[in-house]
């Protein structure tokens, strides 16, 4: 269930996340856009004699009404009074004749600093339009002794301005969207989190309910026993009690781990010593199949978990390993720390079926149903082994090697 509110909310806040980064950085771009086009608009202009007097390059050279002077009702000729633009005139020997000011007088541009940079480093012809948002000044060499400068001061600070205030307003809006998520999550998964705690405390009421008269029949079995003639009837029952009671005991398992774990009641102990003498507990069920067990591990690893939850871990996998190996061969016992623990259990025996690699994890689900029935197996100790690794924040896989004949089982541990 927790997984399912995780992948819901990631989902959620994903989609309303990505939309909001997409309309902040269309915003953003599209300033950006519209003031390097005025800039390099404005440096395109063709400026005529005197400050105030211009046209466009595909204007004809003699236009009556332009000598005038600028019409400001023409669209074309608003764009000036939104720059600070300046006109440098030159001698044909490079040195400045006159410097006419299109923009704000009172500001401390140094034109004459910007003037000796570019007459050093450019040469006629060359129009260049500096990044706004750390540029200084653009500017436009134009060839017949002229420099058209625009300070980009004012543009920088203005687009800065507007991207701080983006950024301000897509942190507030991703926090709003963090508690929408919550909540739309929580809308979401209302109705299969209801369904799933009426089915968990169906399962865990019902197996308690069942323990007390499952073990009456058992208790009353073993006496009636001493009665030859009861023989056959009784072995029946205490047969199907041995099996009620493990697939009980099962449900009572995973529907505790399934509540969850706190991380605190977790501490320090040795995974070592722990997979060691719970190897060594399955030494002897191991003989009796015909199987060996041999162990590869290294000393005094410590991690921080529940002593009990993985000695049924380990339990769990090696019951499953010896119940699935051929006979005279060996299972292998594996714990190393690398970029994290290492926990890996293989046996030679039939490959898991290709694409049930991830279904037999499932509750209740057995690949050789008969099989597992005369074993009195329900499916639902890898159930448990896989709740336990994810209730220790882990991940747990299976894989068949088809050519060795050989299944690992690989437990990893952050």
């Amino acid at each position: 269930m927790k997984e399912l509110s995780r992948k819901v909310f990631l989902t959620v806040f994903g989609i309303l996340s990505f939309f909001l980064i997409v309309s902040l950085f269309i915003v953003n771009v599209s300033s950006y856009r519209r003031e390097y086009d005025g800039v390099k608009r404005n440096l395109e202009m063709d400026i005529m004699e005197g400050p105030g007097r211009f046209k466009r390059p595909d204007q004809p050279d003699h236009d009556p009404d332009k000598e005038k002077g600028p019409d400001f009702d023409e669209i074309d000729n608003v764009w000036i009074m939104d720059y600070e633009v300046y006109v440098v005139h030159l001698y044909s020997d490079g040195t400045v004749l006159k410097i006419d000011n299109l923009g704000n007088e009172d500001s401390d541009f140094d034109v004459d600093s910007a003037i000796d940079d570019i007459l050093q480093n450019s040469t006629r012809g060359t129009l260049k339009v500096e990044n706004l948002y750390r540029g200084k000044y653009s500017y436009n060499y134009i060839r017949d002794n002229m420099v058209v400068i625009i300070n980009d001061s004012n543009i920088s600070e203005k687009i800065r301005k507007l991207l701080i205030e983006s950024i301000g307003v897509f942190l507030l809006i991703e926090l709003i969207i963090l508690v929408i998520s919550k909540m739309l999550t929580g809308w979401i998964t209302r109705p299969a989190k209801e369904a799933f705690e009426k089915q968990r405390e169906f399962i865990a009421d019902a197996s308690h309910e069942l323990k007390t008269p499952l073990a009456v029949i058992m208790a009353s079995s073993d006496e009636m026993m001493a009665d030859e003639s009861n023989k056959k009837y009784l072995e029946n029952i205490k047969y199907e009690s041995d099996r009620m009671n493990k697939l009980i005991a099962g449900l009572l398992d995973l529907s505790k781990l399934e509540e969850g774990v706190s991380k605190e009641n977790y501490v320090d102990k040795n995974l070592s010593k722990i997979v060691e003498k719970t190897a060594l507990v399955f030494e002897g069920v191991a003989f009796e199949e015909g199987v060996m067990i041999e162990t590869d591990l290294e000393e005094d690893i410590i991690h921080k978990c529940s002593k009990e939850e993985i000695e049924k871990l380990v339990s769990i996998l090696l019951d499953n390993a010896i119940k699935h190996s051929y006979k005279d061969s060996t299972i292998r016992v594996e714990l190393k720390r690398k970029s994290g623990i290492i926990l890996k259990i293989t046996n030679k025996g039939d490959p898991i079926k290709e694409g049930d690699e991830e279904k037999i994890f499932e509750r209740f689900y057995r690949a050789d149903k008969s099989r597992s029935r005369s074993d009195n197996r329900y499916g639902l100790g890898l159930a448990i082994a896989k709740r336990i690794v994810l209730n220790h924040g882990g991940t747990i896989k299976a894989v068949s090697d088809r050519e060795k004949s050989e299944t690992i089982f690989r437990v990893e541990f952050k």
